[in-house]
């Protein structure tokens, strides 16, 4: 029993494995489509893929020609998240980084599910999501308007000034959303975090698009 919960935690212990299930938490992917976004070979992808894949991690499907991968359960979630919790406070690089390039872009309190599920019934905030295209299409939050971090200085005229926003991207440290807060406050908007991204607001149950 011991050797087979050894055997997940072999699969995990690598970074850009990872990398690579923040990626397919958004949605299926491609082992091209993933080693594209990570900047790995294809052969090296397709080793991490494999070695996930037999730890239980992953699960994949033909579509046409190509072999689609993704999680094979919210679980992996909840095991990333313990993880991530683990080395907050146990690693003092970890908790470096985060007190040092995180929080100098945005120490305000993010908002949290619930609030924003609130905020959202009443109408009060713009949600925008900061992801690729490509990640927008698989699924993101009702109503959220996709700009993605590289294309959003050159369209701050399509982001209301006169309402609050709520920005997220892949998870709680995706650097997508610490970037675009840091811009449009900058700027001048009124803008807050969403406490993690779009994997943990759909494993919650929350209403998908």
């Amino acid at each position: 029993m011991f050797a087979g919960f050894a055997e997940v935690a072999k699969a995990l212990g690598q970074g850009h494995r990872l990398e690579i299930l923040e990626l397919l938490a958004q949605g299926e992917r491609s082992v091209e489509a993933l080693a594209e976004r990570a900047g790995l070979s294809i052969a090296n992808a397709s080793q991490h893929l494999r070695l996930m894949r037999r730890a239980g991690l992953l699960v994949s499907r033909r579509d046409g020609k190509r072999i689609l991968y993704g999680l094979s359960g919210p679980a992996v979630l909840d095991l990333i998240a313990a993880l991530r919790r683990v080395a907050e406070q146990n690693l003092a690089e970890v908790r470096e980084l985060i007190g040092g390039y995180f929080h100098e872009r945005d120490a305000l309190e993010p908002v949290g599910r619930r609030e924003l599920v609130r905020r959202l019934k009443d109408g009060l905030v713009t949600v925008l999501d900061v992801r690729p295209e490509d990640e927008f299409a698989a699924g993101h939050l009702p109503n959220a308007v996709n700009i993605p971090l590289r294309d959003l200085a050159q369209r701050l005229r399509e982001i209301p000034k006169s309402r609050e926003i709520v920005a997220y991207c892949r998870g709680p440290y995706c650097v997508l959303a610490f970037e675009a807060v840091a811009l449009l406050r900058s700027r001048g908007f009124k803008i807050r975090r969403l406490e993690d991204g779009y994997p943990e607001w759909k494993a919650a149950g929350l209403p998908v698009e």
